[in-house]
């Protein structure tokens, strides 16, 4: 293929190209679409979705019209609906066993706190018990729940639900809403926080859920990792992984040792927001994640940059486009880029937070990728020349609509401290299997041009054969070596490196055309005199 040019000979060529690429392509391409393709997600069904629509519903009607709010408030019904399922289980253990309970919730006056005692109030009851003693009782927990991360995260807990009738409504179409199957209350809650998303207000919006899964794919998490996101929101990142490692890593969960990891300290999340830490320590509670590591932190800041080396892997979307002070900023991170601006010291502390060896997967906005400042420059170089940038998968600009429509792109690095980058793999991503367009309507995903999500993960994990004869640059995903970047100033957009070919269109002579156009103006003239004349 020649530059700018197509003709028939370089078209041959091109067809050969393609049929070598294919050829070596399907030995190891062909199995991992397959799973990936194969894999059923848990999925609740059409009248769950309408029940939880009239919940949301029914807070809007009851004059909560915040999403965020809203979501709060289901949190702390669904936590007080969990205490009170944790000590029904206390209850049926000891009574099976004959020996004094364990590990209970309610003393014995405190029945009346207890979500399957109160479910059964009238409303005027059930407001008065919930107000003055359930949430005084989730703020202050005193037995060992209390050190638990979502019990940490109530402490602070507002009941706003404004009268009696809202409540009354909310509590019995909660407990009917079916969530006895861990995976279903995953998906119930996932479902719940997808509200957030479409109410599109506050500036709250989610990583879209497909984007983040096929973050955890390439990475393919392992159960000895230690797993950190630093701006973790809803805790996304974190659930995604723990449903990968429950997919592909079951027996861990035969395992004591593998168990409390996996339940304690394989899962670590950092945000300064409470409201999201609540949303995000239940999200995980649901996905069962028992006590994951859920902190309040502003992980830029001075205060927090002790913390050095601590974790196998980093999957996150850090927030983009922010500008934050010198002097409130971590002077560790300012060391390694002098920057104010957000995407860059995320990615300087996601470099700081792994251990040699750690993996990341992280979003960032293009301009990370080619911006011409001495601190952008700065980055770039570090992460080819002093670590090992392994790939740089672009995806079109509208995968964040409709909140933003800014391009942004999949980073995939590894802190070795020492080098290593010989290569970097490039993906151009075309489809995710929505439109591109402000209502990302689902489209059909089984059709490559769709969907490129299942080859970028294909072809990620077989990228070792993609050198450069086997993929030409024409392709949605080739290797550029080391060399070439540092040759371009560290430049990673993949249009830098892309090669596009044009194919010549040969168009009729001016002569030809115009002859054409009198013909044209001859019908119109005739077809608006024959109007006249039925006109008259």
């Amino acid at each position: 293929t020649i530059r700018g040019v197509t003709s028939s000979k370089t078209r041959s060529i091109g067809r050969m190209m393609k049929t070598m690429n294919n050829r070596w392509g399907e030995a190891c391409l062909a199995p991992t679409l397959h799973q990936h393709r194969a894999k059923i997600p848990v999925m609740i069904t059409g009248e769950i979705k309408s029940q939880i629509d009239r919940i949301w519903d029914a807070f809007w009607s009851g004059g909560i019209a915040n999403p965020l709010e809203v979501i709060e408030q289901i949190t702390y019904l669904l936590f007080i609906k969990r205490l009170d399922e944790i000590h029904t289980l206390a209850e049926k253990r000891a009574n099976r066993t004959g020996e004094a309970m364990q590990n209970g919730v309610f003393n014995s006056e405190q029945n009346s706190l207890r979500w399957s005692h109160f479910k059964n109030f009238s409303a005027s009851q059930m407001f008065d018990v919930v107000d003055s003693k359930v949430f005084p009782f989730i703020k202050n927990l005193q037995n060992e729940l209390a050190d638990s991360t979502y019990a940490h995260h109530m402490k602070d807990a507002r009941f706003t639900i404004p009268n009696a009738g809202l409540l009354g409504k909310v509590v019995e179409m909660l407990d009917r809403v079916p969530m006895e199957e861990r995976d279903t209350k995953g998906d119930v809650y996932e479902y719940m926080l997808g509200k957030i998303a479409s109410a599109g207000q506050n500036g709250q919006f989610r990583t879209p859920r497909h984007i983040i899964r096929l973050m955890v794919e390439l990475m393919q998490p392992r159960p000895d990792d230690t797993i950190c996101d630093p701006a973790c929101g809803t805790a996304g990142f974190l659930v995604s992984a723990a449903e990968y490692l429950g997919e592909h890593h079951a027996s861990l969960f035969f395992d004591e040792k593998d168990k409390k990891h996996f339940n304690e300290t394989l899962f670590n999340g950092f945000d300064f927001d409470s409201t999201m830490l609540r949303i995000g320590s239940m999200n995980m509670l649901l996905h069962g994640v028992e006590n994951p590591n859920i902190t309040h932190r502003d992980s830029l800041a001075e205060e927090h940059s002790s913390i050095e080396g601590e974790y196998s892997m980093i999957l996150a979307n850090p927030p983009f486009a922010g500008s934050l002070d010198y002097d409130s900023t971590s002077k560790d991170l300012q060391r390694v880029v002098k920057t104010k601006k957000t995407e860059l010291l995320f990615i300087a502390l996601f470099l700081r937070l792994l251990r040699p060896g750690g993996r990341a997967a992280v979003i960032v906005p293009d301009g990370v990728l080619f911006g011409s400042s001495t601190a952008h420059k700065t980055l770039r170089r570090i992460l080819v020349e002093e670590q090992r940038l392994d790939g740089i998968v672009s995806m079109p600009g509208g995968v964040f609509k409709p909140y933003a429509g800014v391009s942004t792109a999949i980073l995939l690095f590894t802190k070795t401290d020492s080098g290593g980058t010989d290569d970097v793999w490039f993906y151009d991503m075309k489809a995710d299997g929505f439109s591109l367009d402000d209502k990302r309507t689902g489209l059909d995903a089984s059709k490559h041009e769709n969907n490129n999500l299942p080859d970028i993960i294909a072809r990620w994990h077989c990228r070792d054969g993609e050198e450069e004869r086997a993929r030409p640059r024409t392709a949605q995903s080739f290797r550029v070596p080391k060399s070439e970047i540092e040759a371009n100033g560290y430049d990673l957009s993949i249009n830098r490196y892309k090669e596009v070919t044009y194919q010549t269109v040969e168009h009729a002579p001016p002569s030809q055309l115009l002859a054409e156009l009198r013909v044209l103006e001859s019908q119109i003239a005739n077809e608006l005199g024959e109007l006249e004349v039925l006109l008259r």
